[in-house]
């Protein structure tokens, strides 16, 4: 188990998004521009964060 962890912040808001978009910026703790989460670094982060990329910028600790 590694305790890797990656830092997403929200860059761009929700309107206009598809829901599944929505609902993955949702399950990421996010909702707003600027709003930063820190989370573990596994593959279904990284999955999620694949779904909104255009909409987060993502952080390596």
């Amino acid at each position: 188990m590694s305790d890797k962890k990656i830092t997403i912040t929200q860059v761009r808001s929700m309107i206009g998004c598809s829901k599944k978009q929505k609902a993955t910026i949702k399950s990421l703790g996010l909702g707003r521009p600027n709003h930063k989460v820190e989370k573990p670094d596994n593959a279904c982060t990284r999955g999620q964060v694949r779904v909104v990329r255009h909409m987060v910028k993502v952080e390596e600790q």
